[in-house]
């Protein structure tokens, strides 16, 4: 089920889930850090395969969630990791106050991740904000919502006519047109942006749609030029 992505990088994929009547798939990351622990981004539902695997690269001690719509499976995890901690993005600890959050994300990397993963959060949303992280070793920015970029042979009907308008259809993606709308201050993610350009980025890893293990940079500049 684990996907080796990139050194000391991986993937799973989970269940498709429904939103707002689209069916979205769901993937999740796993990245081993330099000190042998395990840091969890948006994680899927819980498998014994998926267990096992997971244990295998090491001892789970960080799950992130990149914003607040993804929230479904953090509570198993914590469950079966006890010893992790659980970070939320800004909103999330507000909306679901029934789960135990040890800290918020912001835009300086926790100094448990930061010589392996960097951070940036995309501000100035009234609907969501949302948090893109980048693994250095692997040179992988990983992106939750913010970039979706689904193949022509996964998309058809009305929804797919409706996907293809908001641009999240082909190679470059974009950005949800309900939540590109939603940036009444587009400055301090025009911030984010450029620190996430910065990165130099050489590899892609998104929730929805097809991930790029080339040209990352290209295609974050382009699917978030409406900023």
């Amino acid at each position: 089920m684990l996907e080796e992505f990139g050194p000391s990088l991986y993937l799973a994929d989970g269940p498709v889930v429904p939103f707002f009547g689209f069916p979205y798939p769901t993937r999740m990351a796993v990245a081993q850090l330099s000190d042998g622990t395990v840091w969890v981004w948006s994680p899927v539902a819980l498998t014994t395969e998926l267990v096992n695997e997971v244990q295998a690269i090491g001892p789970v001690r960080h799950i992130v969630s990149p914003n607040k719509l993804h929230y479904l499976f953090l509570t198993e995890w914590v469950d079966r990791w006890p010893d992790a901690r659980l970070y939320a993005p800004p909103g999330l600890a507000r909306k679901k106050p029934e789960v135990r959050f040890d800290a918020e994300l912001d835009d300086a990397p926790n100094p448990a991740w930061a010589a392996d993963i960097d951070q940036a959060v995309f501000r100035g949303s009234f609907a969501m904000e949302e948090v893109v992280f980048f693994h250095r070793a692997s040179r992988t920015a990983i992106i939750c919502d913010l970039i979706q970029r689904f193949p022509e042979s996964e998309i058809s009907g009305w929804k797919g006519m409706l996907m293809r308008l908001d641009g999240l259809v082909g190679k470059r993606g974009s950005t949800p047109r309900e939540w590109r709308a939603s940036f009444l201050r587009r400055g301090p993610a025009r911030a984010a942006r450029e620190k996430v350009l910065g990165w130099n980025a050489e590899r892609l890893l998104i929730a929805h749609g097809e991930c790029a293990h080339t040209e990352a940079g290209e295609i974050i500049a382009a699917a978030l030029s409406w900023i």
